[in-house]
């Protein structure tokens, strides 16, 4: 028997998954690893607890696969991606890592926004800098932390720091290096895309990159001893979890949309030459020569999450003491509110936005006779516009005739069945729980030998579940509705920045 075990660390919580080289899913442990937020803005982790909670989920996904250590033929982590994770001189973690919901450069990216830098990196890099790009941050720590800044040894990634500890190997792969320093079209660093953003100094502390599928090292003797893995068992690079989510689900392959609706709205398509547009991110995809296109923001199901914490907790409560999910729980409410018509529209931009960083979620058309199913369907009807918001982007640049769905709600048929008719397309939803995980397997186990590559890999086990076809009548309603919900969000634009200004006329809360 053998077996590949994917580690997936999100913003939340990080998982521990074993495969069958089949494809079946044998085990899952997870483990939440706290935020800080110490400041306004400011979203961190500390990087030996995160550490620590991946080993005990390893540990777990052994334990629960019911075979033993040594059936797991190799390893590869994928993780949030952008962020910062750094190591001082000495090899030891620089203060805590930040994540990718972090906006304290927002101020940084603003002044960019108004000179040449957007311009330039656009040209060189492929893509725009945000507020929790490595290089806004580094741009930051350099303004406001200038003696960490001077101990930077190595800049790395979240999934860097579990393939170090699992390891003791420093590098990344070719697609976490794209998210800020790598030239667009050589798709290798360039001190040139340092320069741009005053970081020139940095250029020997970026990772050395491989090959998402290259074996890059192996299971030392004190990982094995905490993690229950065998010594030397290989550990592959992996990649950046938006492009193994799209690897897990099959998407990532000529002419597919590959949707992930989680705590970011991520929305992609592979090409065979790049295409730069202020609207999406042009980074490496697996393969040179290939390049992954991205048109994202963190505006998708967190504010599902944050919907149910806030009007839900009996509902949360009485779920996990009868085992029933909370959302099989709101489906009545939910299915119910989509069979009448409303006036709500929401925004989802409780935690960020298309539209910078200024901008904030709310409630539009709200009455009294409405009541919580309705706020539901209006939040889910949000967060699949901003994903249409992302995808008529990407149409603009490049051909898709299939779109597939992952993420936290694509397992709700409502949900899919939503985003099939607010996109007016087919949309595919697989057998695949663990996406971006089972994208890291397939990389581990193309580092073996075991897969011609990780794109063959899921070609020839990702099966579909299920595609949902447009409803034509009701895509027509959502058409008139998307178009009001962004004519609202452009005439609500210039304002803001005047909401946030509100916080600071209170005493004892900034903006």
């Amino acid at each position: 028997m053998s077996s590949l075990l994917g580690i997936d660390n999100g913003l939340t919580v990080t998982k521990a998954v074993i495969f069958d080289i089949d494809g079946t899913q044998l085990s899952v442990a997870r483990r939440r690893v706290p935020q800080s937020m110490p400041q306004a803005r400011w979203v961190e982790r500390d990087m030996a607890g995160l550490w620590q909670a991946t080993a005990e989920a390893i540990k777990e996904a052994i334990s629960l696969s019911g075979r033993p250590a040594d059936d797991i033929k190799a390893v590869a982590a994928t993780a949030h991606g952008d962020g910062l994770y750094l190591l001082d001189k000495n090899r030891q973690p620089l203060g805590p890592g930040i994540l990718s919901l972090d906006s304290r450069a927002g101020g940084i990216v603003e002044r960019w926004s108004a000179g040449s830098v957007f311009s330039e990196a656009l040209e060189l890099t492929g893509q725009v800098p945000h507020a929790s790009a490595p290089s806004a941050l580094l741009a930051w720590l350099k303004e406001n932390d200038p003696d960490r800044f001077n101990e930077i040894g190595h800049i790395i990634a979240c999934k860097d720091w579990l393939r170090f500890c699992l390891t003791d190997t420093i590098g990344t792969d070719r697609t976490e290096a794209s998210t800020s320093f790598t030239d667009v079209n050589g798709q290798d660093y360039s001190p040139e895309a340092l320069r741009v953003y005053g970081l020139e100094e940095l250029f020997n502390a970026l990772a050395p990159i491989a090959p998402s599928a290259a074996v890059v090292g192996y299971v030392t003797a004190e990982a094995a001893a905490l993690t229950g893995l065998k010594k030397g068992t290989p550990v592959a690079s992996g990649l950046h979890d938006v492009t193994a989510s799209a690897l897990g689900i099959g998407g990532h392959a000529d002419n597919v949309m590959s949707i992930v609706a989680g705590t970011y709205s991520i929305n992609e398509v592979v090409s065979d030459a790049p295409r730069t547009d202020p609207r999406w991110f042009c980074r490496n995809a697996i393969t040179p020569g290939r390049w992954n296109n991205m048109s994202i923001s963190p505006a998708s199901t967190a504010n599902y999450d944050w919907f149910l914490d806030t009007f839900c907790p009996g509902d949360q409560a009485e779920a996990a003491a009868t085992g029933v999910s909370v959302h099989a729980t709101l489906a009545k409410e939910i299915d119910a509110a989509l069979k009448r018509p409303s006036t709500i529209l929401f925004h989802p931009y409780l935690f960020g936005s298309p539209y910078g960083n200024f901008a904030s979620g709310s409630f539009l058309g709200l009455h009294g006779w409405h009541d919580r199913g309705d706020m539901l369907k209006a939040v889910l009807e949000g967060i699949a516009f901003n994903h249409r918001t992302h995808v008529d982007a990407l149409r603009d640049g490049f051909a898709f005739s299939e779109v597939r769905l992952t993420g936290g709600g694509s397992r709700n048929p409502a949900f899919a069945q939503m985003f099939a008719d607010i996109l007016n397309m087919p949309v595919t939803v697989t057998t695949v729980d663990e996406a971006a995980a089972f994208g890291a397997a397939l990389c581990a186990g193309t580092a073996v030998g075991l897969f011609t590559s990780p794109q063959d890999g899921a070609a020839a086990i990702a099966k579909v579940d299920r595609t949902y076809f447009p409803d034509s009548s009701q895509s027509a309603i959502f058409d008139e509705r998307f178009a009001l919900y962004s004519r609202l969000a452009e005439t609500l634009k210039p304002q803001w920045l005047e909401l946030e200004k509100l916080a600071a006329l209170i005493p004892g809360v900034r903006p």
